[in-house]
């Protein structure tokens, strides 16, 4: 059900308020996080969960991340661990995802899991995602804001131009700080990286003190954000771009001539935190679009992982 039309929230108090109230009647609130903007329901609820993956056209298959308001909270959801320790008490909160086996009697509604014996939960670091987190006091089921496999949303007017009139309201915070999604990585087994995103894989490896396993296209789908096309523009995308050809627009980085630049600097922070905000721009001009190399390392790694998708021939 949807109050007739989506509202737009203020991020205060009264504000959060409406939108944890919202949550507990099972509707679905959009809300910044540090990473990109989340679409929330209560992870609890399986009419609630059904809602956000019809409200986005999200496979079924395809797992959800659920967002809790601290390390006590996620506790209570999954079997806890030495390396799940460390990695929390490194990064969270923060854009770090873990992804570990189930609890007994942990209430959370199979359609969040797509119905695997896991969890991915994470501490977002954003203060508005905390305070409403804190106000519901429970578990939110939160993927990107926007319809399945378009480009992730950043502020509040990127999600109401793809979910406006789908879902209840928006808490609007301006745009967010780190701009990719979360890193995940799977602690059920051998740690393995299976999403790129906000924090470095070097980073993780240094804190475990191991090398992680790297998700792989033919594995089994186990967090979110692994389709192979996702995060896809309307026109073609073609990376590792020296020049534009024909019609293109040309995404670039470092010191190039373009049309937009994701970091002049090549400051790769600066350009993940641009990258969604600079494909909705190039989007809206409707025509084809070839991008800079991007190095591969640090957060350029997650940065080519969303390149690589949204350049990848799209899903039936």
């Amino acid at each position: 059900m949807i109050l007739n039309g989506t509202l737009d929230l203020a991020a205060d108090l009264g504000g959060v308020a409406k939108a944890a109230d919202f949550l507990r009647q099972g509707l679905l609130v959009a809300f910044a996080t540090e990473t990109v903007y989340g679409l929330g329901g209560d992870a609890r609820n399986s009419d609630a969960v059904a809602g956000i993956y019809h409200a986005k056209g999200r496979p079924s298959f395809n797992p959800l991340i659920a967002h809790v308001a601290s390390v006590e909270a996620a506790q209570r959801f999954v079997e806890w661990s030495d390396r799940a320790e460390a990695l929390a008490a490194a990064f969270w909160p923060g854009p770090l995802t873990l992804v570990l086996p189930l609890r007994a009697n942990h209430g959370i509604s199979p359609l969040v899991t797509a119905g695997l014996d896991t969890l991915a939960v994470r501490v977002p670091a954003h203060g508005t995602a905390r305070a409403l987190l804190t106000a519901f006091d429970g578990p939110v089921a939160a993927p990107s804001a926007n319809p399945s496999g378009q480009i992730s949303p950043t502020t509040a007017a990127h999600v109401r131009a793809g979910l406006d009139g789908r879902i209840a309201a928006i808490l609007d915070d301006g745009p967010c700080g780190v701009g990719l999604e979360s890193t995940i990585v799977g602690l059920a087994g051998e740690p393995a990286l299976l999403r790129p995103g906000g924090v470095a894989l070097e980073q993780i490896e240094t804190v475990l003190d191991a090398q992680l396993h790297l998700h792989q296209a033919s594995d089994m789908l186990t967090a979110p954000g692994q389709l192979q096309s996702h995060y896809a523009p309307d026109a073609p995308v073609r990376l590792n771009a020296g020049t534009p050809q024909g019609d293109e627009v040309l995404l670039g980085f470092g010191q190039v001539s373009c049309d937009l630049n994701l970091s002049e600097d090549g400051n790769l922070t600066e350009a993940a935190a641009n990258l969604f905000s600079a494909l909705h721009r190039l989007n809206s001009m409707g025509r084809p679009i070839a991008v800079s190399p991007i190095p591969d390392h640090g957060l350029g790694a997650a940065i080519n992982d969303r390149l690589r998708r949204a350049a990848a021939p799209r899903d039936s």
